[in-house]
């Protein structure tokens, strides 16, 4: 990037909303007693373009989950670090569908606007990334090419698409060419490759850094291990010693120790949370205390865990533009892992599952006892989605080559209703 001193973009600052309901912490080592400092861990900052990262703590994009509302929360706990927003579909945006549009907005809170775009045409997401830098909409782009779900692979996009190495570095450097002169940094979100017979990360890494990309963050399994097992942080390590840019890890972080424990392990840039924070953005509190030496870590009670409910409610309702109903309904999955741990039963989330509105939602809250904590057995356990895939959906004879032939190319690029649409 060629930006002057003074374009740049310092993340920290102050423009926090509200408080945390979370925000008292205790010294814990997990039996009740006083928590041993934990090994310090060099994290110096990370500047992407004109973007200067202090904690190069990310917040992974999500569908479904890290539209503004949540990501504010995560903010508000943590670093000074990126939270990205949820994936925005390349046509989608092109063809202004409504909710791609909302999906693109941001709260006036967040220091450093990230936007994740998923595309398979180069020439579409070039388009779709033209519209985010003409209409002033991010400071930084991601792109999608670690998305393991079949809908997304079977159309060759998300982590299918590395194998197509002419196709992955034409739409990186289209993207590129877009945001560069607009002082956006793009960076790369990759997986290690569609099976570990078709690996895929370290030339993907290497066409991402030649392409122009300003970092990569790696998914440690492939496609075919979807979310199950345990993620190889071995491969983030490779990843980190074959590139110049910042490399960030990601995969199996559900708490601040295992932060540590990765960039100890493979030397990585940064870290890059998913799962991990789902029904816990004050994991990001952890993950500040953790990088800073402290071993200070967030132990809520079920009363304070509804205030965080409730305001992420309230914040839903916004997102929606005040409709209750919409937003008390995207709010019930957060709430089954806002739960998850605590003995609360099963009637209770049935009730939480059939609320309709924030009366509802605090009705609800307001029957639960406040002062129960989450048993020391299940904190930091793995959440979210765990199961393997079946099977790898990808579009016939896509492993044949690792380039596109012209008649895929045609087959790719042609019009896809689910593409636009959501």
């Amino acid at each position: 990037m060629t930006n002057s001193d003074e374009d740049v973009i310092d993340v920290r600052g102050d423009g926090r909303v509200g408080e945390n309901p979370c925000s008292p912490v205790r010294r814990t080592d997990g039996d009740g007693g006083e928590a041993a400092a934990p090994e310090p861990v060099a994290l110096p900052p990370v500047r992407l373009g004109r973007i200067t990262v202090p904690t190069p703590v990310v917040l992974s994009p999500m569908a479904g989950v890290t539209n503004w509302p949540f990501r504010v929360l995560c903010e508000e706990y943590g670093p000074d670090g990126l939270y990205v927003a949820e994936m925005v579909t390349a046509r989608a945006l092109v063809a202004r569908n409504p909710k791609a549009l909302r999906l693109c907005r941001f709260a006036p809170t967040e220091r450093v606007r990230s936007l994740q775009l998923y595309g398979v045409n180069p020439s579409i997401t070039a388009q779709a990334a033209r519209i985010v830098v003409d209409g002033g909409m991010a400071d930084h782009v991601d792109l999608n090419f670690g998305c393991p779900v079949p809908k997304v692979t079977r159309r060759g996009g998300g982590s299918a698409l590395p194998w197509k190495t002419d196709l992955f570095a034409e739409l990186i450097r289209r993207v590129v060419e877009v945001c560069e002169p607009a002082g956006i940094p793009v960076t790369a979100k990759i997986r290690v490759g569609i099976d570990h017979g078709h690996e895929t990360f370290l030339e993907a890494g290497r066409i991402a850094q030649e392409e122009g990309c300003a970092a990569v963050t790696l998914h440690a399994r492939t496609t075919a291990e979807y979310y199950g097992g345990h993620s190889d942080w071995s491969r983030i390590g490779e990843l980190k010693a074959a590139l110049d840019v910042p490399v960030f890890g990601n995969g199996d972080i559900w708490g601040a120790d295992d932060a540590l424990a990765m960039v100890r392990q493979t030397g990585c840039d940064g870290v890059a949370i998913g799962r991990g924070c789902q029904g816990r953005p004050w994991l990001f509190a952890d993950l500040k205390h953790a990088f800073a030496g402290s071993p200070e870590r967030t132990d809520p009670t079920l009363g304070e865990v509804c205030a965080v409910i409730r305001r992420h409610a309230r914040l839903l309702v916004e997102f929606y533009d005040g409709d209750e109903r919409m937003a008390v309904h995207d709010l019930r999955k957060h709430v089954a892992w806002y739960l998850k741990g605590f003995p609360v039963g099963g009637s209770t989330r049935k009730a939480f599952m059939e609320c309709e509105s924030l009366a509802d939602v605090d009705r609800e809250c307001g029957r639960l006892d406040p002062s129960v904590r989450l048993p020391s057995r299940v904190a930091d356990k793995p959440r979210g989605r765990v199961r393997f895939a079946k099977k790898v959906h990808l579009p016939y004879g896509w492993l044949d080559s690792r380039t596109t032939t012209p008649a895929e190319r045609e087959a790719l690029f042609g019009d896809d209703p689910m593409d636009a649409s959501y």
